[in-house]
């Protein structure tokens, strides 16, 4: 995990985000350093999709300061985020199923060999890159020209996440990256990400699955309804108080208490 005297490479400070009359963000800070995994935590509904989109450069906020580096940053676009190295990684992975693994590892950057109207995808290359970098993270490809969704969904996860570092990200979002995945598959992407980590990278995993979040997270930050419940070292909260602050502990009590005279007026 990033010392603490580190600077982050990220950092949202006091952020509001509004959609018209509606209050998505309030008042939430947020920062990734490097060499660390940040869980976002939350309900649906809480405001992490919100978030996300505006570290990803989707949104912008309606107040509030985006730093990088410790330096005020322009993100108004997805373009920009990825040239300040941040790179999200959707549910949906944004491959085409029935492309190679190493056309959708390339898409929109493809190689290139020749000049001009006699340049052309250099497959040959690519391919060998796509091996390489797979090999790293313990995917051993039959064939990069197979099609993308021949490969389990861990599989997927991986390859997205492997071209996002090939292409120089410093910050990874993932959003749910293990939401639909069996356990075998969503233990390659938690390895994954621990390897992400240990190269330097901030990850920023955003999840509801408190288990698979426990396991690699170094701090927390909970999300209510648009606002921060606050910001945790691992080291300083269980598994259980996580998993009771995302249920919301008060709530949950109040309708135990609620069924449990249910239960007695029936009987």
């Amino acid at each position: 995990m990033a010392t603490t005297d580190s600077r982050p490479i990220v950092e949202l400070k006091n952020i509001n985000k509004t959609f018209g009359t509606v209050l998505a963000l309030r008042g939430v800070s947020f920062d990734v350093f490097p060499g660390e995994v940040h869980c976002l935590l939350g309900d649906n509904g809480a405001g992490k999709s919100t978030l996300i989109k505006i570290l990803a450069g989707v949104h912008t906020p309606s107040s509030g300061d985006y730093l990088i580096d410790g330096r005020p940053g322009e993100i108004h676009s997805p373009r920009n985020a990825l040239d300040a190295g941040i790179a999200t990684v959707y549910q949906d992975l944004a491959m085409v199923p029935l492309m190679s693994i190493t056309r959708n590892f390339f898409m929109g950057r493809e190689l290139v060999r020749g000049w001009g109207p006699f340049s052309r995808f250099d497959i040959a290359r690519a391919d060998a890159i796509v091996v390489k970098e797979l090999a790293q993270i313990g995917i051993d490809l039959r064939d990069p020209a197979q099609a993308v969704g021949t490969l389990s969904g861990g599989e997927r996860q991986c390859v997205a996440i492997a071209r996002a570092v090939y292409f120089g990200a410093r910050v990874l979002i993932l959003d749910e990256p293990t939401s639909a995945l069996g356990v075998h598959q969503a233990a390659i992407v938690l390895k994954y990400v621990a390897q992400a980590r240990q190269r330097g990278l901030g990850v920023v995993f955003i999840s509801h699955n408190i288990h698979h979040a426990y396991a690699v997270a170094d701090r927390f930050t909970l999300l209510n309804r648009g606002a921060s419940k606050g910001t945790f070292l691992r080291a300083n909260i269980t598994r259980d108080e996580v998993l009771q602050a995302m249920a919301g502990g008060e709530d949950m009590q109040r309708i135990q208490a609620e069924i449990s005279g249910i239960g007695v007026v029936n009987g």
